[in-house]
């Protein structure tokens, strides 16, 4: 992934270890991620929109692995995203656009 253009979205502190945010981004839903104990950065960035259930819930999933994969569950049907890739796990025809994000000064930034 490589961004022509970032987009500030937020300190890194203002997102609870384990948990997504979600942020507009040149008008498109982005649900960004805060992951503890990964990488030394711990921040990724997928589309929200779920397209199994056809709704803008991905930033409220839940955080886990699948083997080496670190995946966010939809709440809705229980799809596992790649939050690297945005493959859907279960359903790869589903799955959504990921983001490049990076971390300066303690400022998360989304590339598009």
């Amino acid at each position: 992934m490589q961004a022509s253009r970032w987009t500030p979205i937020c300190a890194v502190d203002d997102i609870v270890p384990n948990t997504g945010v979600c942020a507009l981004v040149d008008g498109d839903q982005v649900a960004v991620f805060r992951v503890a104990g990964n990488t030394s950065q711990g921040v990724y960035a997928i589309g929200n929109y779920d397209p199994n259930s056809h709704a803008a819930v991905l930033s409220r999933g839940l955080i886990g692995n699948l083997g080496e994969r670190i995946v966010v569950a939809s709440p809705i049907y229980k799809q596992h995203f790649d939050l690297i890739t945005g493959e859907c796990l279960e359903a790869p025809a589903n799955s959504v656009h990921a983001y490049a994000t990076k971390v300066e000064n303690g400022t998360i930034w989304v590339g598009v």
